[in-house]
């Protein structure tokens, strides 16, 4: 089994180049299936779940095809199939962006329930209540939802709760619907942006998008395009906070400073200093960090896809800091692994009370989900020690030569297989 071995204690300094949204690429693949023209997409994060996006449109009879790692030409022309089920899209949450797609385009999907990281309860009634109100009848049986329509006619929408995968996928929807649509209630996270953008250069009519309300003017089809994804904003959030977890200097290149307006805030809060250029922002912290209060909120909010590596900043940080997670109730299952390590953390329903220790020491943890399992790779970073962690499969599904990128900075961490590798590392390294 892969993990990763980390020799902890060595500050991060560098320059890192940050990769493509793994969220917006994952929408933005699906809408590419949209029109009968070649779509090409370029700035593709090279991840587990963009591999699954694509091999499902390969396996409903789209045509695929990879100019480079993070280039892909698809063609949808020649689908076939209405039902995308194969085993890497039930993996994935982002599974369910097929339904829009499909449906605006065929009036037909059936697409396996989402899977994903267990975080926590994400329902998609919110997309069944936006299929519904376009005219669409919906169907959920053998663990596959199916969405019919013998036309889609666009319609006014309140969405109960902010949701950015119902927000993206009824606008994909509607985008081919007959008439104006408005969504009310709207997710405005810069990957919502990102897919109707998209879709307005493939010929859509999408207004509003990156505030509450979407208005749609729905077109008859749309066409060929080519699109460079935005910059990955968590896994940016990611290397910032590890530069402040190992009093680092890190300077983050291919980044839009404003989509991380809300973590800078907080380093800024708690004592780094925060240095923003046109496409790049620099992270030092050249001292023991003060404690804050965090709660995640929807964008521009603090992101729930942020709170464990805050969380193992904040660990290490003087003084007693409160963590409300107001998105995912489970999103604490890492806490007892970062407990193993040394934190003091309390959890009590949804809020975390943290008081600051001076360090981590080297454990064997385990990653329970994506963002956690790069949580406690930062940790490990900061340790004292050797740390092991297992279970890196959610962290490949959103992260980039993750490790690669972290020898870059000086890190010591290698991923490995064998009893035999992880003596070898230990070796080298004392």
């Amino acid at each position: 089994m892969d993990e990763y071995i980390i020799k902890g204690g060595t500050p991060l300094v560098g320059d890192v180049t940050i990769g493509g949204a793994k969220n917006a690429a994952l929408a933005i693949l699906a809408t590419a299936i949209m029109t009968d023209e070649t779509v090409v997409i370029d700035n593709l994060p090279a991840v587990r779940d963009i591999k699954a996006m694509l091999d499902a449109i390969d396996s409903i009879g789209g045509h695929v095809d990879m100019l480079d790692d993070h280039t892909a030409k698809i063609n949808g022309s020649s689908i076939n199939d209405m039902c995308v089920d194969n085993e890497y899209i039930k993996k994935i949450r982002a599974s369910y962006y097929f339904i829009g797609a499909m449906l605006g385009k065929y009036k037909n999907a059936t697409v396996p329930l989402p899977g994903g990281c267990n975080i926590g309860s994400r329902p998609i009634d919110l997309h069944i209540k936006g299929f519904e109100a376009l005219g669409a009848e919906v169907d959920i049986s053998h663990g596959l939802i199916s969405v019919k329509a013998d036309r889609l006619v666009g319609a006014h929408i309140y969405l109960d709760k902010v949701s950015v995968g119902a927000t993206i996928n009824v606008m994909m929807a509607a985008a081919m619907a007959e008439g104006k649509t408005v969504i009310e209630n709207a997710a405005k996270e810069p990957h919502v942006v990102d897919v109707a953008n998209c879709l307005n250069s493939m010929g859509a009519n999408i207004r509003g998008a990156g505030t509450d309300v979407i208005r749609i003017n729905g077109v008859e089809k749309l066409h060929a395009t080519n699109y460079s994804i935005i910059p990955d904003q968590i896994e940016a959030g990611t290397f910032m906070l590890a530069a402040a977890a190992t009093r680092g200097d890190v300077t983050l290149k291919n980044v839009i400073p404003k989509h991380l307006e809300a973590i800078t805030a907080k380093l800024l809060e708690i004592g780094c200093e925060v240095h923003e250029m046109d496409d790049s922002v620099r992270v030092v912290a050249s001292k023991r960090l003060k404690h804050t209060q965090i709660t995640t909120l929807p964008y521009p909010g603090f992101p729930t896809d942020m709170q464990p590596q805050m969380t193992v900043v904040l660990a290490l940080s003087e003084g007693t800091s409160i963590v409300t997670e107001n998105i995912f109730e489970n999103r604490f299952k890492y806490v007892d692994e970062l407990t193993k390590m040394g934190a003091s953390i309390k959890v009590e329903s949804n809020i975390a009370i943290i008081s600051g220790v001076e360090r981590y020491t080297g454990a064997h943890v385990s990653s329970p989900d994506l963002r956690a399992g790069a949580a406690l790779v930062i940790a490990g970073l900061t340790a004292e020690g050797i740390t092991e962690v297992d279970d890196i499969y959610y962290i490949e599904r959103g992260y980039e030569n993750f490790p690669e990128k972290l020898t870059g900075l000086g890190a010591k961490i290698e991923k490995v297989s064998s009893d035999k590798e992880i003596t070898k590392f230990k070796l080298s390294v004392s």
